[in-house]
């Protein structure tokens, strides 16, 4: 089975790439997939807080850390490689990739390649589309709306749909919903991913002491996000791409 890269990014900041990638490895753990990531917010690591022992801190600048991501894949044991972009990373990553040859590779089908976009309620966020679509052929491209901090985001009507969209095949959308800001922030709080809270264990593992209520109000918000995935199809579609 061909390895599987998915970088998660936008070049906007503040709109929830982390909270995405986590979300993402919890979802691939639910479904036993094999995963592994790299948190390119060097050196403090975001990803890497809550998954001390899967997500690795690198620089995506230095030659030896794209090398520690990209040389790896096909040996690894793991099928899914996840990459935590760092806030406006998204541009400066895909044209890298481009360079080297890591697009190419991967519409040739030597490996199976998506990106999860994350955007925020604003058209200057949309705006990030529009300047990366024309790294996007023969790449699995999903747009994640993220509400989980907001209660307000903007609808797309059907001309903004074609104007941002048209120039790229098979993009689909999904929406990040609204978590109880009571539960997110103790879930950050702790330090631990979104299973371990609903399953109330620490992040070794521990017996935890964590709300009844908080984790019924993230397991009912996990629930859903299994639902978005499930609906675009996103194990499919990432991991059995042609």
């Amino acid at each position: 089975m061909k390895p599987t890269l998915i970088l998660v990014g936008a070049d906007k900041g503040g709109v929830g790439k982390t909270t995405m990638a986590r979300a993402l490895l919890d979802y691939f753990a639910r479904n036993k997939v094999s995963a592994r990531a790299f948190d390119t917010e060097n050196p403090r690591g975001s990803l890497h807080r809550f998954y001390p022992q899967l997500a690795e801190i690198i620089d995506l600048a230095h030659v030896a850390d794209q090398m520690k991501v990209l040389d790896t894949m096909e040996n690894s044991p793991v099928r899914a490689t996840v990459v935590d972009l760092k806030a406006g990373n998204l541009s400066y990553a895909l044209d890298l990739f481009e360079r080297i040859g890591v697009l190419e590779a991967a519409r040739n089908g030597v490996f199976n390649m998506g990106l999860v976009h994350v955007v925020g309620p604003s058209i200057a966020s949309l705006d990030e589309i529009g300047e990366i679509s024309k790294y996007l052929q023969g790449i699995q491209y999903l747009v994640a709306r993220n509400t989980i901090n907001e209660t307000n985001f903007f609808e797309w009507d059907e001309a903004t749909q074609k104007k941002y969209f048209s120039a790229i095949p098979k993009a689909q959308e999904i929406t990040i919903p609204k978590l109880n800001e009571m539960a997110y922030e103790q879930v950050d709080l702790a330090g631990v991913t979104f299973s371990n809270f609903i399953a109330n264990k620490t992040a070794a593992g521990d017996a935890a002491k964590f709300s009844f209520v908080l984790r019924g109000y993230v397991k009912k918000w996990c629930a859903e996000i299994d639902e978005e995935f499930a609906r675009v199809q996103l194990l499919q579609e990432i991991m059995t791409a042609p």
